[in-house]
């Protein structure tokens, strides 16, 4: 799934292009603070809601799972116990599924965007800029559309799916308990670590995943909460699903000697790989935007492609066969050949409009990616006796981490699955070395890269959407001193002595904003001989150097540090030009400082450790 402080300047311009698709529900659901319930009243309140949260989540995880190999055995005529991608591919429908899934989703996809044109906010997106709001409906239109791509034959995982229909569920949730914004954003990081603990039955690497990606940290305030999602959001799926690893590699590995050396090279070579499968969706996304066909169609040519790769790859379809087999069998060739067809195949699937994310294909790719460097290893160095297993597992976890950008998630998604501390030592080496070569050269995980594309100014889960709700509208005075431009100097010493004031707003005939004059200047000796016949007009300045109401606390700044004055009027349209009020340099930082402070302390649980006031 850009510079931050550039790119935080986006969020005022999104609010006043009203494009915050939660505007209306901000309105609705507004209260004063004291009408407010906070669970945060309650250590115990909190766990047991989270818990609850993590229940219904682990219960909709695993009824997904069900239901999409359900699906998929239908459609694909699957023998009993055979996943997609395993066996021997049938003709008609290996290419004729694809392509009638990518065709319904596409019509689907048009009907929803007529209905509902909002773009869908995700837990990150809503975490960042909404204080946790998230639409349940978006989120099921996620969740819908996800579970057809990968019922169809997508390359692309479901775990998008599980984790908006989380964290959506987490934050309707709390939002008809109308809790405060540092508790239901809480809530969502509960839904996300859920279901992504449900889906792969591992608690901790669920709770992590939502302390990295969805929360941008971790605290002791939100240990308990989003560790009791966690852990019973396992304990229901498990009822559903059977409780089943799908990473597991059935064998402990051996790490001695220079096993940790080739760990490294498997990670720092792992990152330019994640880069390469980000990137390759990107072209693919170029390449169909510039076919001469529907938007509405692209996803049933992308699934003609899928299909195509299919009949030569099979294991290319959905998320791979069973998320990641425990052995990778074939030699280098059959390797090498399933790699590079898995990363064509994600890419197109979503370029084309599939939905879906690259969680568990990118485990895929990583397991591809350590298993050939193990054949390889074997082939040219045996003398090492390097265990392929382990860098398969390293494999894994270092492509998983440069593409999703959750590093302790990965780590202890293997320790889970595994049960295997001393390859989870391995894949900690691998995973530093594959995230900093990602965060060196390319700066972005395929999340945060995605918001970029879309224009969303945000890298992470931290909030900053206190920022577009500080803006220039509610910084403002409205009691700004304004004078006709065409007014003589005496006349405005008459009408205001020294020292009554420092800057007043000249406007012309039509009332529009003419420049900033300062009265200093106004008030200087050497405008005496001239100050009956000089009009204040030619004093003005600084015209240009002009706030618009919706402008945020970090664009109101940075505009006070270009202009170099102490006031900046507030006008009413960028071509109405007409003042509604000024704000102060001074009163901006203060309120920004205390805004600031106060965003910091939540965060940091500054009202007790474990929640309490």
């Amino acid at each position: 799934m850009p510079d931050n402080s550039a790119s935080i300047d986006g969020v005022g311009e999104n609010a006043r292009a009203g494009n915050d698709p939660y505007a209306a529900l901000d309105a609705s659901a507004a209260t004063t603070l004291s009408d407010r319930w906070s669970v945060r009243d309650s250590a115990l309140a909190v766990v047991v809601l989270a818990g609850l949260v993590g229940g219904a989540v682990g219960l909709a995880v695993g009824s997904l799972h069900e239901a999409v190999l359900l699906l998929q055995a239908l459609a694909f005529d699957l023998p009993h116990g055979e996943k997609l991608g395993q066996g021997v591919p049938d003709l008609l429908r290996t290419l004729g599924v694809p392509v009638a899934g990518g065709l319904l989703l596409g019509i689907l996809s048009m009907l929803f965007r007529r209905w509902r044109p909002n773009d869908i906010v995700d837990a990150v997106e809503a975490n960042a800029l909404y204080g946790g709001k998230m639409s349940l409906i978006d989120s099921l239109r996620l969740t819908v559309t996800t579970a057809l791509s990968n019922a169809s034959g997508a390359s692309v995982g479901m775990e998008a799916a599980y984790t908006q229909a989380g964290a959506g569920l987490a934050s309707s949730l709390g939002q008809r308990l109308r809790l405060r914004r540092a508790d239901l954003r809480m809530m969502v990081g509960c839904g996300a670590a859920a279901a992504i603990a449900a889906a792969y039955h591992a608690p901790l690497a669920g709770a992590f995943y939502a302390f990295e990606l969805v929360l941008g940290g971790y605290t002791l305030a939100a240990l308990a909460p989003v560790g009791a999602a966690a852990a019973l959001g396992v304990a229901a799926s498990a009822l559903l699903t059977g409780g089943e690893a799908p990473l597991a590699l059935g064998r402990p590995v051996e790490i001695a000697g220079w096993d940790y050396a080739a760990c490294g090279v498997v990670g720092f070579l792992a990152g330019w790989l994640s880069i390469l499968a980000m990137q390759a969706v990107t072209v693919a996304e170029r390449g169909f935007k510039r076919l001469p066909v529907p938007r509405w169609m692209r996803p049933a040519v992308g699934g003609l492609m899928v299909g195509g790769l299919a009949l030569a790859v099979p294991a290319v379809m959905g998320s791979g066969p069973g998320a990641v087999p425990p052995e990778l069998a074939g030699g280098a060739l059959a390797l090498a050949l399933t790699l590079v067809a898995k990363i064509l195949a994600s890419a197109v699937s979503l370029g084309s409009g599939f939905r879906g994310g690259l969680f568990s294909a990118s485990l895929f790719i990583g397991g591809l990616f350590g298993g050939l460097l193990s054949v390889a290893t074997a082939s040219l160095l045996p003398e090492l006796g390097i265990d392929g297993g382990l860098l398969l597992l390293v494999g894994m976890g270092s492509v998983a981490a440069g593409v999703v950008g959750a590093p302790v998630t990965m780590v202890l998604l293997v320790l889970e699955t595994t049960q295997d501390l001393w390859a989870a030592s391995g894949v900690l080496i691998g995973v530093v070395l594959s995230t900093t070569v990602v965060r060196q050269a390319f700066g972005y995980s395929f999340a945060t890269w995605r918001f970029h594309l879309r224009g969303v100014p945000i890298r992470g889960a931290y909030d900053i959407g206190w920022l577009s709700e500080l803006t220039a509208f509610r910084l403002m005075r409205r009691d700004a001193k304004t004078v006709p431009a065409t007014l003589t100097v005496e006349a405005l010493r008459r009408l205001y002595p020294l020292g009554s004031t420092k800057t007043v707003f000249a406007v012309d005939e039509s009332g529009r904003y003419a420049g900033l004059i300062d009265m200093s200047q106004v008030h200087d000796p050497d405008q005496d001989t001239e100050a009956t016949e000089t009009r204040v007009g030619t004093l003005a300045s600084k015209a240009d150097a002009v706030l618009m109401p919706g402008d945020d606390a970090r664009t109101v700044l940075n505009r006070f540090g270009t202009a170099e004055v102490e006031a900046l009027p507030v006008l009413s349209s960028p071509t109405d030009r007409r003042i509604i009020g000024y704000v102060t340099e001074s009163f901006a930082l203060r309120r920004y400082s205390q805004a600031l402070e106060r965003q910091r302390g939540e965060d940091l649980g500054e009202r007790g450790i474990w929640g309490r006031d």
